[in-house]
């Protein structure tokens, strides 16, 4: 069944191309379809289209639906283009003409915007929570590990003294960042494209208000076509989003991937999170983190995939738009699940005693030190040429005793402030 079907029979290699594989990605917005067909449904009844009769019929119909959905039933047979047809089927086969009615005043084009918009927004809202959830453990495990200190380096040379409470609330802190881009998505989702239909509106005289209020959007995406020409933008703005999440946690992942490697050993897991070799019994892999790294990076790339696919197309529908919905959800799908095992993960770290006197720690006090000389009198170019002279000719001996009082330096993480900052 197709929505457009005219009793024109299409060519079967044509259908299946332009059909491609939405069945299977529509199961992922099936619940959104029902969600907006009957807010869409209460508005055609409240304009004089359907009877008190026909909108309790459709709702019944719809909530049967909803149940198959949630139960995971629900089936897009071969028979259907996509989810749309499907539901309407099925609503027609089990109310007759009534259920025919339910595409009045609506194109598939805003459709299936409308269910997007609506999968987006709840699925950046669990992202968020996600995200919070990891936050936490960050911030727990920076107080735990708030007096271990550890090398930190540039250009990965050893070059000042760090913590692992400053590592952790690190990563824990940059998330805040992407979280101010995932509110910025949110909020270009959280408006109503129904009622764009086509792209131009339509001649019934619909409550475009009763819908935006019965699906809870924060506002109406006035402009029909502006509602339209959210195609493709929402997806830009949203992989950006997702994307600079994907970066601190594939970074994050680098981290500990290097950190768990003999040359540096600072941190290790449980056996049981590990992975062996198959002639190297001695071997404990990183696979997790691997993994996590390298569909963080794919989630990186979607923003490059959203930009090409919508660049420079001129206003109204483009079928190209078909081709947004597959790698979009995936990366949805991808990155809860990444959030998740992460968080599982990394609470099972086990941190390791850094021992800073061995000798290639030697120089990662002679900042510190040349700081001492300064508190004492000298001028910091005298003290660093000082300090330097002992490095070159080996006579340099550090002194480990100096503290970093300063905000958010080693021994004033201000954690409270950190985890007062993250946003709602």
């Amino acid at each position: 069944m197709k929505l457009w079907d005219k009793g024109i029979s299409i060519d079967n290699k044509i259908e299946q191309f332009t059909v491609g594989n939405d069945r299977e990605i529509d199961i992922h917005i099936a619940k959104y379809d029902v969600i907006a067909s009957k807010a869409h449904a209460k508005m055609l009844q409240s304009i004089g289209v359907l009877s008190a009769k026909e909108l309790e019929q459709l709702l019944v119909g719809l909530e049967v639906l909803a149940k198959q959905i949630e139960e995971g039933v629900f089936v897009i047979d071969e028979q259907f283009e996509d989810v749309h047809s499907k539901i309407e089927f099925e609503l027609t086969k089990s109310l007759g003409d009534v259920g025919k009615k339910i595409h009045t005043a609506r194109s598939r084009n805003d459709q299936v915007l409308v269910a997007c918009h609506l999968y987006y927004k709840e699925n950046l809202k669990l992202i968020k929570t996600k995200v919070k959830t990891l936050f936490d453990t960050l911030l727990d495990l920076a107080e735990t590990h708030k007096d271990k200190l550890l090398p930190g380096y540039t250009h990965l040379q050893v070059a000042m003294p760090s913590s692992f409470g400053l590592w952790f609330s690190a990563y824990a802190e940059l998330m805040i960042d992407d979280v101010f881009l995932l509110n910025a998505a949110l909020k270009t989702v959280d408006q109503n494209p129904l009622g764009s239909a086509a792209g131009y509106g339509s001649s019934f005289p619909i409550d475009r208000e009763l819908t935006t209020q019965e699906m809870e959007f924060s506002t109406l995406k006035y402009n029909v076509v502006a509602a339209q020409m959210g195609r493709g933008k929402n997806e830009r703005t949203i992989s950006a989003a997702l994307g600079s999440l994907a970066n601190t946690l594939s970074r994050f992942a680098m981290d500990v991937c290097l950190y768990m490697s003999q040359n540096f050993g600072f941190v290790t897991f449980p056996d049981e999170l590990t992975t062996g070799s198959s002639i190297m019994p001695h071997k404990k892999n990183p696979d997790v983190f691997e993994l996590i790294r390298g569909k963080s990076n794919k989630i990186q790339a979607l923003q490059t995939e959203m930009v090409l696919i919508t660049n420079n197309l001129p206003s109204g529908y483009h079928r190209d738009f078909q081709l947004l919905k597959e790698n979009m959800i995936a990366a949805f799908e991808d990155l809860k699940d990444i959030l998740d095992i992460f968080n599982y993960a990394i609470q099972q770290v086990i941190v390791k005693d850094v021992d800073l006197n061995d000798d290639k720690y030697k120089y990662l006090f002679t900042v510190d030190n040349i700081n001492t000389l300064v508190v004492e009198g000298q001028s910091f170019r005298e003290a660093y040429q000082k300090i330097g002279g002992e490095v070159q000719d080996g006579t340099y001996i550090p002194d480990t005793s100096k503290q970093h009082t300063h905000v958010g330096s080693i021994h004033n993480l201000s954690l409270d402030k950190i985890k007062a900052k993250f946003p709602q």
